[in-house]
């Protein structure tokens, strides 16, 4: 069954050079519990402007799931913990979720 109210809880989405940066951001967001689970995704190609040149790269995508009050200060925390000068970090609503996942979120990171 969906949940309206789902909004409290929100996925971040961010991309890393490795695996191995992503495990480690990933490991102390769940240590810190400023996250309740990271699905680690696998490598996908990067196409970008940075300073002014066309640049294309692999990157590891991983998806962080917590509340919507503690997303702030992960965003924060990856980008402190980030090997990128600009890394793509960004916040993802939940439209909706099952009461048992959202509760379980929630729960994670208080």
């Amino acid at each position: 069954m969906s949940d309206p109210a789902a909004e409290d809880v929100v996925s971040v989405y961010a991309t890393f050079a490795s695996a191995a940066e992503a495990e480690r951001i990933g490991t102390a967001a769940i240590e810190e519990r400023l996250a309740a689970c990271v699905n680690i995704l696998g490598p996908c190609g990067s196409i970008y402007r940075w300073q002014g040149a066309v640049e294309r790269s692999d990157e590891i995508a991983a998806i962080f799931k917590t509340s919507a009050a503690r997303a702030p200060g992960l965003v924060e925390r990856i980008a402190a913990l980030h090997s990128y000068d600009v890394p793509a970090i960004a916040i993802w609503p939940i439209g909706g979720s099952t009461v048992a996942y959202r509760s379980w979120i929630l729960d994670q990171v208080s």
